[in-house]
């Protein structure tokens, strides 16, 4: 459920305008945590094959892209800074995201399967009972760091999350996770609620943010909703319930407040073989058939890094200049969510240039490697 302005501010983790701004950093970085995973799935499959897999890992991918600059507009409407050029911003894969009852990995692999089972994962609806079940106790046994049920020391974990093995842990809070990422964005908008109301009360605004850094639609267009121009609690609020309804669906329902079918449903319909239509039950697609060929992917080695491709140097040419062009990409994406909104434009021709670099590793078998292929390291 979204908060709205009319409805009583809800007591929050959030107490600061620099907790809200972290909250915020934690989610540019958790939505585009999902990008190389789900591109490298994409561009593993067989061209002119899996047709119905392409185009569902596609649009989702592309709407990540909207989540990304949505809740980018959110943090520049509350005065803070996105920088998705800070050491640790891509995540160092596998890692873990700051969701779910159940701890688990998040893999750079090709279109599978398993890849599709960490895709629902991520993408499922969870909504706490309460406010106290929002969160859910970290899992030292399954981090493999304490043996004996004792926490860690705090710096071995900040370690961690610095790197980008493990993503948002709750600020303040570090033993802890949230139940979804729904219930992460609900924390933002509760925390939102309390600060403006506190804010009011004193005559003034949490939304101190230069207008002239808002990305608005005429720079970005994915066919998935639209960008929302932050100027306030409303469209705060707004702009974070699209990213969450988009992910999970309205309520945990098949369809966002769009009528766009939510990740973990478009997900759904490749596990299930059909798609979902109007009017249907979650967890039984009735729509036309939808065709999946599980062995029409190039079998990427998971997790690869370049050390992996120590022994063949035109690949691992290939893999470094992979890495300088998502590097420059994230570059043009942080300069346009810093006042330069009509680079998102060039970030967009930019992301051509990773497909073809993309195609050229993922296309190559490996030497002494089992007839695995190469593929992205996203080593940044």
């Amino acid at each position: 459920m979204s908060v709205s302005e009319s409805e009583p501010s809800q007591d929050s983790k959030i107490k600061t305008i620099e907790e809200l701004r972290e909250y915020l950093y934690k989610g540019l970085q958790l939505e585009h945590a999902t990008l190389p995973p789900y591109l490298t799935a994409l561009y593993s499959l067989h061209p002119g094959k899996n047709s119905d897999a392409w185009h569902v890992i596609r649009v989702v991918a592309v709407e990540e892209m909207l989540h990304l600059t949505l809740v980018a507009n959110v943090m520049n409407a509350v005065g803070g800074t996105p920088d998705l050029t800070k050491p640790g911003f891509v995540p160092n894969y596998p890692t873990r995201l700051p969701c779910g009852p159940d701890y688990f990995e998040v893999h750079l692999r090709p279109f599978s399967r398993e890849a599709l089972d960490t895709f629902l994962k991520i993408e499922k609806p969870a909504q706490a009972a309460d406010k106290e079940d929002r969160f859910v106790p970290m899992d030292w046994a399954a981090l493999g760091l304490a043996s004996d049920g004792a926490a860690p020391p705090s710096e071995k974990l900040a370690e961690l999350e610095e790197s980008g093995t493990i993503l948002g842990l709750v600020p303040g809070e570090p033993t802890q996770r949230f139940l979804s990422i729904g219930e992460f964005y609900e924390e933002i908008i509760r925390g939102i609620n309390q600060l403006e109301d506190q804010a009011r009360q004193a005559g003034t605004t949490i939304f101190t943010g230069d207008p002239a850094r808002q990305v608005t639609p005429e720079y970005f267009y994915s066919g998935g909703g639209d960008v929302i121009k932050v100027t306030g609690r409303d469209t705060a609020v707004a702009a974070l319930t699209l990213v969450a309804e988009q992910g999970e669906g309205l309520h945990g329902g098949i369809f966002d407040s769009q009528d766009e079918i939510a990740h973990y449903y478009r997900f759904q319909q490749l596990k299930k073989g059909r798609y979902y239509q109007k009017g249907d039950t979650p967890g039984i697609p009735s729509g036309p058939e939808l065709n999946v060929d599980w062995d029409a992917a190039y079998p990427v080695k998971p997790d690869i890094k370049l050390a992996d491709l120590a022994g063949e140097p035109e690949i691992l040419a290939a893999a470094k200049e992979f890495n300088r062009s998502y590097a420059t990409f994230l570059t043009n994406i942080n300069l346009a969510y810093n006042g330069q909104p009509d680079l998102l434009l060039k970030a967009v021709w930019e992301m051509f240039r990773i497909r073809d670099s993309m195609n050229r590793l993922i296309r190559n078998p490996l030497a002494g490697h089992g007839g695995v292929h190469a593929g992205p390291t996203f080593e940044i």
